[in-house]
Order: C-alpha cells, then structure tokens, then sequence
C-alpha cells in the first residue's frame, strides 16, 4: 500500500492480488489522517479486520481530543487541565453539548433549564421498590434510567432538533437524581429531593448524605472536588461505553435507552470499575513497607499479580486527568482532616512507578483511577457507588456524542462485518442417523 497525492486531496492505493483499489485519505483538525476503507470490500471482495477496533475511526467527531502520547485531552479544543480548574461542571456540559463555552446569559439561562428538571416524575420512586434491597446501585441505574423514556415520551422523537435538546437537558438534570435515589434505596434511607439553590455538585451530595431528621451543610471544598470529578470524567472520545451509546442510536433508538446502555457497557470492570480496582489494590498493599515486594510481584509476569491505576489503553505518558486529580486528593483529606495511610502508599507507589525503569519502559503512568477512588471513599462514597458517580459525569459526554452523531449526515446504522471461523456449509441429517 502507498500513498499518493492527486488533484483535491491524498489517497492510499492498497493492492490485494490482482486487485486494488484507490482509498481517500481524511485529515482531521489535529491527530493522525485517516483512510476512507468504505469502498474496500465493494472494489476487492475483502473486509479488514481490526479487533477491538483499535486502529478504526467509526465516526467523525468535534467534541472531544486525546492525544495519548502527550498526554493531551482536550473539550471542544480546550485543555482539561484548564476546565477542571476554572470551570464547573455544568459550564463544561454546556460546552461539550453547544461547542462553546457560554456567555454569562447562555450560562445562567442553560443552569436554569438543568435544576428545573432534576426531579423525577413521582411514579418513579415505586420503580425502585421493585430491586432487591441489596441489589447493586449500577443495577438500579441501568433500569431506572431506561425507564425514563415510559416516564418522558415526549421527548423521544429523536428526528425532532427541540425535543433531543429537552431530552438533553433532562438526562444530565435527572441522572445525579437517579443516582442519588439509587444509592439512598441501597442504604435503606428515604429519598432526598433535589433544592434548587444549590449548585450542581452540591444538590447531588445533599441528595446522597441528607436526611429528614436533620440539616445537612454542604461543604464547599467537597462539593468543588467532586465537581471537579464530574468535569474530568465528563467525556473521553470514543471510548467503549461511548462508542456503545452510538452504535445504540444508530438504530434510532431513544436517547433514555441509549444512555441506559452506555450505562450497562460502562458497569464493565475494566471500563468503569478501575479506581474501585485501583483503591482495593492501595488496600491489599496496606503499607508503605509492603510496596517493594508488591511492586517486585506485579513486575513478575508469572506472578498473577497486576498493578491498578497504572497505564492506560490510550495515553502513553501521564494522563492529564490523573495531575489535577491528586491535587484534588490532597485538597480533600486536608480539609477533611483525614490522615489516610492508602495516600501515603499511593504518593510512594507513584515514586516507583515515575523512576523506576521497569515502569517508564513499559509506559505505566498514573491515571485518574489511581486518585479518585481515595477522593470518592473520603467523600463518603461506598466503593459500590464508584462507577454510578462515572456515569454521573460521563452522561454529559454520552449525550453529547449521542446528538451529534444522530445529527450526522454521514452516519448509518452500525453494522460491523466478521472473520467467520466456522464449520462450512454442511447438511442437515435425522437425529436417527446421526452417529
């Protein structure tokens, strides 16, 4: 295959015995050029195979940016490292879902909309009486969200541009509720209403920690640390629960169901569930005097032994999430006036890892798992409740995604294609002769 430039852009020739085939090259903004594989299998009779789909864009798309190695992730062109410092949560769903940050009237108008939908129609409250009181807060989150679309039909019309931004708007409004009643269901505890002065971080703690019988006083250190949470895990290009909300809406599906399964993907542990892993690992290592031998365990590769909160399948270098994280971390124990020996094990843990050549070799970074799971169990989170508050931040990402690729024109349902490994065509015999 090669590379040759033609009058109105390049292309890649790619030959396969006796045939071949002429493939337009793309060029994006920044990142790598991409080859149009559209017309591979129409011009050559061959499919290409890419496990994972690692090495294959299914779409284009202007939201979010990373570059794994520079450990660069980017909102709409704008560093993560400068929205979870200077902006809110909120302020980034506006910019992941319009394309630009808003001006203060925009802003005012779009937190207006969010907080007069964060409850839930009444009725829901008997859905969550049909779990199990034990059942897992991800479980509850995948159905109870699914279920919005029997609650708030009148915004599924997926081809209507005013009802997808109502559904929008009520998707990032309700999830934190959802969650919220999830988590509150799991601990036996009656549901807490949303106040509507209260911003959006802190609605949802007061939602989680309240109770009837006494006030409850956010803290605005806390409340900006899980903002901050929410910001950094708010979108991450197409990752796979991302890619499955929009294989999901390709179909034409609503966009409660669509998230629903963003949602179940998500619940995957090793999509979501990382920082619990990362936390159980700080836990079973319980020392700083255990690391040496932990560390010379997860080296041996015969040992069985891995290292969570290390490494990332896309970044190569230091995930720009994970350096805003740990000031987080010690933002919250500081004020918490928490001494937690898991953060003396992880400080030293990431000593290792940034020196040591074993690590630096193969490129295992700490990413933002490796903090956020100390943050999230200070904040009060049980370890059950990690990835509901994943799916808390990532529904701004996922819808999102979900409204540009239904506004897409280029866009068609998916359909992946197959190595088929088979048995080959063969007859069908009686039971009576089969042997």
């Amino acid at each position: 295959m090669n590379a040759i430039d033609k009058a109105g852009g390049k292309f890649a020739n790619l030959s396969c015995g006796d045939k071949q085939t002429t493939m337009p090259v793309r060029s994006g903004t920044i990142g790598p050029d991409v080859m149009d594989i559209g017309k591979v299998y129409a011009n050559t009779g061959m499919f290409t195979y890419d496990p994972g789909f690692t090495s294959t864009a299914n779409c284009s798309s202007k939201i979010t940016y990373i570059d794994g190695d520079e450990g660069v992730l980017l909102y709409r062109g704008y560093p993560i490292e400068q929205l979870a410092k200077q902006s809110s949560h909120l302020e980034a769903c506006y910019l992941l879902l319009h394309g630009e940050l808003p001006t203060a009237a925009q802003f005012e108008e779009f937190r207006s909309i969010v907080t007069r939908h964060t409850m839930v129609h009444e009725q829901m409250t008997r859905f969550f009486t049909g779990f199990r009181r034990d059942a897992h807060p991800m479980a509850i989150m995948c159905g109870s969200v699914g279920a919005l679309s029997a609650f708030y039909h009148d915004s599924t019309d997926i081809h209507d541009p005013k009802q997808r931004m109502i559904a929008s708007h009520r998707l990032i409004a309700k999830m934190p509720t959802l969650a919220a009643m999830a988590f509150k269901y799991s601990v036996g505890q009656p549901f807490i209403y949303p106040r509507n002065d209260l911003d959006y971080a802190s609605n949802f703690m007061q939602m989680c920690f309240a109770v009837p019988c006494e006030p409850y006083h956010v803290n605005p250190v806390l409340a900006r640390a899980l903002d901050r949470i929410f910001i950094l895990h708010a979108d991450h290009e197409q990752n796979a629960s991302t890619s499955t909300v929009r294989l999901a809406g390709s179909s034409g599906a609503n966009p409660f169901a669509c998230i629903a399964a963003g949602i179940a993907c998500l619940w995957g542990p090793a999509h979501g569930g990382a920082n619990e892993a990362a936390l159980k690992m700080l836990e079973e290592i319980g020392d700083v005097k255990n690391i040496k031998g932990f560390v010379a365990r997860a080296k041996d590769k015969n040992s069985g032994q891995r290292l969570m909160g290390f490494g990332h399948r896309v970044y190569k270098n230091y995930d720009p999430r994970a350096k805003v994280m740990q000031e987080t971390c010690y933002e919250v124990l500081k004020t918490l006036g928490i001494k937690d020996p898991l953060l003396d094990v992880a400080m030293e843990l990431e000593q290792i890892a940034l020196h040591d050549e074993y690590f630096i070799e193969k490129k295992l970074y700490p990413n933002v798992d490796f903090y956020s799971g100390i943050v999230l169990r200070a904040l009060g989170f049980p370890t059950s409740m990690f990835t509901v508050l994943f799916a808390v931040a990532r529904t701004a990402g996922w819808i999102a995604q979900w409204k540009e690729m239904v506004e897409d024109p280029e866009q068609k349902i998916g359909r992946p294609r197959q190595l088929y490994v088979g048995a080959p065509k063969r007859e069908y015999t009686d039971v009576a002769m089969r042997v």
